[in-house]
């Protein structure tokens, strides 16, 4: 009976905890019901939201592609719409000169059939005064032809000055309307202060007492100084200045810095000179460095060897006619490259010419013959390209122009020396220049006078004027402006006036 009750309780507490734990089970599997609902419900929110999320970036991303669009398709057309301005002004130029041949084609033509025309002329006049001659003075042909070919060469001389002198106008003027054109938009578009400068050749000294430390005892201080240097120093009985003598610009610059040193230092002995000179040298050598990279960098030309920017440094120091070589050679850079712009040519090869066309003047103290032909040596030994050694040669005309762009560098270099100021001469070679010129006028036939006013850059002529008519007179004009222009050297433009006067004086008493 006890075994039954012992098994009938075990039953009963086996079925009792299956219904617990039955009851369990079926709340944790409700509870992980409505955790999955839960999660499904978060994972809808979470992907709605990405969802939303990955629709904004993705219309911000459309936007900014569409704003770089577009910001690529305005540069795209303000390159299209430069170019279209540059092709029609490039057309509007091809245009002006196919205009300017046909005038020129139709002239020449018109010219000729004049020319055609009076030989027609001259031959059957020939012929009939031949013929009436022959008759009523018994001459012979030869004779007859010989009165009647003088006769028609006095007429029709008078008929081609003329005619040269209205040819000559009318394309002088439409040349000359153009290049100022070119040449004052150039002007323009650089026109810098221009300060006139030359290399200092004189030092103050705070007293004469300074002149014999200088000098030194028996001079041995003033000689060593010389031959350090190279510079002759003279001292004479100016107050308180002594002065540098010497053909090489450097030198004359780097004894200035060495004596302004040893003046300020007080010390003047032979070591202190040599100390003082390798200081000074170290500074103009600097000078001439910086000098030359400051020229490259301000006109823009590239890929120059090292030695020529030393060299064009080195014309920092160097003048004509007072005018600053290293500064010159900047402004030709930029007067032939903005002429250049202006024409349509290679601005590059204007401004590297430009820069480099006085080159040789760096070394034309120390080596022989002209500038330019040094400067063609040099610029063919470090590399530069024939274009830039054929500028070199022709800006003085020792070649002729092998591009147009060589001929811009000739017209800036002449430009640049012939601004107002720019450059003076000795009074010797000055009035050498002044006769010649004068001379040359003279040569010719039927002049009175000639007289050359504006400081030499103006020839006036008097002539007969009984002799010389107003076409005459303008072909005259021509012929002695490149005479002088042949044989005489002159900076800028020389201007050639023929004057042609006729007065009546009568007296009443």
């Amino acid at each position: 009976m006890t075994i039954v009750l012992v098994a009938v309780s075990a039953l009963a507490g086996i079925f009792v905890g299956y219904l617990v734990a039955k009851s369990g089970i079926e709340k944790r599997i409700k509870a992980a019901q409505q955790d999955a609902t839960a999660i499904l419900k978060k994972a809808e929110q979470e992907a709605q939201e990405m969802k939303k999320k990955a629709i904004v970036e993705a219309r911000e991303e459309i936007h900014r592609m569409k704003e770089e669009f577009e910001e690529e398709r305005r540069k795209r057309e303000a390159e299209l719409r430069a170019l279209e301005e540059r092709l029609l002004r490039r057309e509007e130029l091809i245009s002006k000169r196919e205009e300017v041949v046909e005038k020129k084609e139709a002239a020449v033509e018109l010219l000729k059939n004049q020319l055609e025309s009076q030989k027609k002329i001259l031959e059957q006049k020939e012929k009939e005064i031949s013929e009436k001659l022959t008759q009523l003075a018994g001459m012979t042909v030869e004779e007859a032809r010989e009165i009647v070919l003088q006769q028609a060469k006095e007429r029709y001389e008078h008929d081609l000055a003329i005619m040269f002198k209205q040819i000559k106008e009318r394309y002088e003027e439409e040349a000359e309307k153009e290049a100022k054109r070119i040449i004052a938009t150039a002007i323009q578009r650089y026109a810098p202060e221009y300060v006139g400068e030359i290399t200092v050749s004189t030092v103050s000294l705070p007293s004469d007492e300074m002149k014999g430390r200088i000098i030194g005892r028996e001079g041995r201080n003033i000689r060593t100084f010389e031959k350090i240097t190279g510079v002759d120093l003279i001292i004479d009985d100016t107050p308180e200045v002594v002065v540098l003598s010497s053909f090489n610009p450097i030198r004359r610059e780097i004894a200035r810095l060495t004596l302004e040193k040893l003046v300020a230092d007080g010390r003047i002995h032979p070591a202190r000179i040599e100390e003082m000179y390798e200081k000074a040298k170290q500074e103009v050598e600097k000078a001439i460095k910086a000098a030359g990279e400051e020229a490259t960098f301000a006109t823009g030309v590239t890929g120059l060897h090292p030695e020529l920017v030393k060299l064009l440094g080195k014309l920092k120091y160097r003048t004509s006619y007072g005018q600053n070589v290293l500064d010159h050679s900047i402004e030709v850079a930029h007067l032939a490259a903005l002429m250049a712009e202006e024409l349509d040519l290679d601005v590059e090869k204007a401004k590297r010419g430009g820069l480099l066309h006085d080159i040789g003047k760096a070394l034309d103290h120390e080596v022989e013959g002209s500038h330019t032909e040094i400067g063609a040596e040099i610029a063919r030994r470090y590399g530069e390209p024939d274009y830039v050694i054929n500028m070199i040669m022709c800006h003085h005309g020792e070649e002729d122009p092998a591009s147009p762009e060589a001929v811009l560098v000739a017209a800036a270099d002449a430009l640049s020396a012939a601004r107002p100021g720019a450059r003076r001469e000795s009074l010797e070679n000055y009035i050498r220049r002044i006769v010649k010129m004068e001379k040359i006028a003279m040569s010719f036939k039927n002049v009175e006078k000639a007289y050359a006013i504006q400081a030499g850059r103006e020839v006036r002529v008097i002539v007969e004027p009984e002799k010389v008519d107003d076409a005459e007179a303008e072909k005259l004009a021509y012929e002695i402006a490149k005479k002088i222009e042949e044989e005489v050297e002159y900076p800028g433009v020389l201007k050639v006036v023929v004057i042609r006067e006729k007065r009546s004086v009568a007296y009443a008493k």
